[in-house]
């Protein structure tokens, strides 16, 4: 399992988190279920929640594996009525679902620089850029409109999607994902607008520069050297270092907690190393 940067308490919540089989969401869910949650970890992956679940549970703790769709609707309203019999109803959404597609994504920065039978911006594939804004925005969307009836029902909840650094600045390569994310951020100040009369907040964070499976390739060459992209973050990241996953857990816990955080609606935290602080000057 992992250390708790904060010693909160969410013991009787029932923690809904979207993504889970992924290394962001995998390391939240752990961090809530060691501090008392009842954790359902959804994630398209079945075998990937169900193996986060028992490695949770063999450590005394409570968590379940759900496989879910978050661009399916009626898919989670049956996972919905599932943790509702089995944990009871949400109290907690964590919308971590989300990627990109290397059909959305350029091989060049600069059009000016294109060589010959590169992948440019006008090469984009319309069906990939769709695919990253759904499974962005309708993936971060849909859950909140189901799970959020819980929150609705009961007057208080807490509601924290996955924003990004593409949200304050685009980076180069990935336009379609730097759009959807700078969505989620705008989705998050919507939310926390329109629920606030109804007891629930709704934040974000925005991880910088970690290392993922999705990323790897772009970060390092085959021999595992950084390549010219990752030696470019790092000189424009003041610690310069990559974020670790396990560092979003403290702002996660605390943002989520209806005391230590009360008052913060609408926010979107960044996390990343000094990256959005940066000047570059």
């Amino acid at each position: 399992m992992i250390d708790l940067p904060l010693n909160i308490n969410y013991g009787g919540k029932v923690v809904v988190i979207t993504g889970a089989g992924g290394l962001i969401c995998g390391a939240m869910a752990r961090a809530f279920a060691q501090s008392g949650a009842k954790v359902a970890a959804l994630d398209l992956n079945e075998e990937s929640v169900k193996k986060l679940a028992y490695e949770i549970c063999s450590q005394d703790y409570i968590c379940k594996g759900y496989k879910a769709n978050v661009l399916d609707i009626k898919n989670l309203e049956e996972v919905r009525k599932k943790i509702s019999e089995d944990l009871g109803t949400c109290d907690i959404l964590v919308n971590g679902a989300g990627g990109n597609n290397p059909k959305a994504t350029t091989d060049n920065e600069f059009q000016h620089e294109a060589k010959e039978k590169d992948k440019t911006f006008f090469d984009l594939d319309g069906d990939g850029v769709d695919f990253v804004f759904k499974l962005n925005f309708q993936g971060t969307l849909y859950p909140t409109q189901i799970f959020a009836k819980d929150m609705a029902a009961k007057k208080s909840g807490c509601i924290l999607n996955i924003s990004s650094m593409n949200a304050y600045s685009p980076l180069t390569k990935i336009p379609a994902y730097s759009a959807a994310k700078a969505g989620i951020s705008n989705f998050t100040q919507w939310l926390a607008v329109h629920f606030a009369g109804s007891g629930i907040r709704c934040n974000a964070i925005a991880p910088g520069f970690l290392i993922s499976s999705q990323n790897k390739s772009l970060l390092f060459d085959k021999d595992g050297n950084p390549t010219a992209r990752s030696e470019k973050i790092l000189n424009g990241t003041p610690c310069k270092r990559f974020v670790d996953a396990q560092e979003l857990i403290g702002a996660t816990l605390f943002l989520c907690d209806d005391k230590a955080a009360s008052a913060i609606t609408g926010v979107i935290l960044p996390i990343d190393c000094g990256f959005s602080a940066y000047s570059k000057v």
